[in-house]
């Protein structure tokens, strides 16, 4: 009841039971407060720092210590006077806090929050300077039928990379229907790009250094080229917590997934089912993986079947740990 005046609890049932008993030392009060030693020493020290209790030596003379209790009229309105005035103070510092937050704000534009790009060079050309100004990250949430820049033509993503910049991409699982995306994803994921699928991405989107985003200017267009920028403001995070978000959902393809059978943690698997895994463990169907790779669907369901006696287990669900844990997909 008293924690609005700053007393924890400890120190409340202390200072009720020097109010309702009158002065006592504190071996009198221990059985009473329900705490240990050191923590009722604690509780009366505090009780003295704030006045409400005054620490005696006994008349005795015996060193024995005494608490008395402050009149609770007098020594808590006295902490109630304080914390009005503490108030009191903090509103008038929000209150100037609030009108320069206004005055601040008053020069501010949308252009300083949103720039807006309507044409088709000039979004290719932003996109190209945001990679290439990339300090540490490049996040991108990527749609299927891509076409202001293709992937094959990223060539500043292929530089992010080489600089040591992390690149993470969220792809929508339909992306992989796409005539070779399957390839281009696995080489990507080969060349250091960090990869998750997903049942779907509502929005494309790129965002540099969690700085900067550029996404479609207009609703469920995506492939077309007028484009915004978002600076830092509520819109950037919320774009950063989408993509937050959908990254914790998405199946990871590991780097280096089916890059063939020699090298890397995939070294026992062979490229072909390297590649079966990694589309299958991304959700595909046997009959979608057999497609993507041009093989019939009778192969693919006996390279699963031989994949799940090398690991030895019985269930996909199992193979997919076992795949996960010796970076096979």
């Amino acid at each position: 009841m008293l924690a609005a005046l700053g007393l924890d609890a400890a120190e409340e049932k202390a200072y009720r039971l020097l109010v309702a008993g009158g002065d006592a030392t504190l071996e009198e009060l221990l059985p009473g407060a329900g705490t240990t030693r050191a923590e009722l020493t604690d509780s009366l020290a505090g009780l003295v720092g704030r006045g409400l209790a005054t620490a005696q030596p006994s008349p005795a003379g015996d060193g024995v210590v005494r608490f008395a209790p402050a009149p609770p009229a007098i020594a808590l309105a006295g902490l109630l006077r304080s914390r009005h005035d503490d108030l009191r103070a903090a509103e008038l510092a929000i209150a100037a806090l609030a009108e320069t937050y206004r005055s601040a704000s008053a020069g501010r534009t949308a252009a300083d929050v949103i720039e807006v790009i309507t044409d088709v060079d000039g979004v290719r050309h932003r996109f190209t300077q945001l990679q290439e100004g990339a300090r540490e990250e490049v996040l991108s949430l990527v749609v299927p039928h891509l076409s202001v820049v293709p992937h094959r033509e990223n060539a500043a993503g292929d530089d992010c990379l080489r600089r040591g910049v992390r690149y993470r991409a969220i792809i929508d699982r339909r992306v992989l229907d796409q005539p070779g995306a399957v390839g281009d994803v696995i080489d990507s994921a080969a060349a250091g790009q960090e990869i998750r699928v997903v049942d779907r991405v509502p929005v494309k989107a790129v965002i540099v250094d969690r700085e900067v985003a550029m996404l479609p200017l207009r609703h469920n267009q995506h492939t077309a080229h007028a484009s915004v920028l978002i600076h830092p403001s509520g819109l950037l995070d919320a774009m950063l917590a989408l993509h937050d978000v959908l990254w914790e959902r998405g199946y990871p393809l590991l780097p280096g997934a089916g890059a063939g059978a020699g090298t890397g943690a995939g070294a026992d698997i062979d490229e072909v089912d390297g590649r079966i895994l990694a589309l299958l463990l991304s959700g595909l169907t046997d009959q979608a993986v057999a497609g993507k790779l041009g093989l019939s669907l009778r192969t693919v369901q006996r390279r699963i079947h031989q994949l799940m006696a090398r690991a030895g287990v019985g269930t996909r669900v199992q193979l997919g740990w076992h795949a996960a844990r010796k970076g096979w997909a």
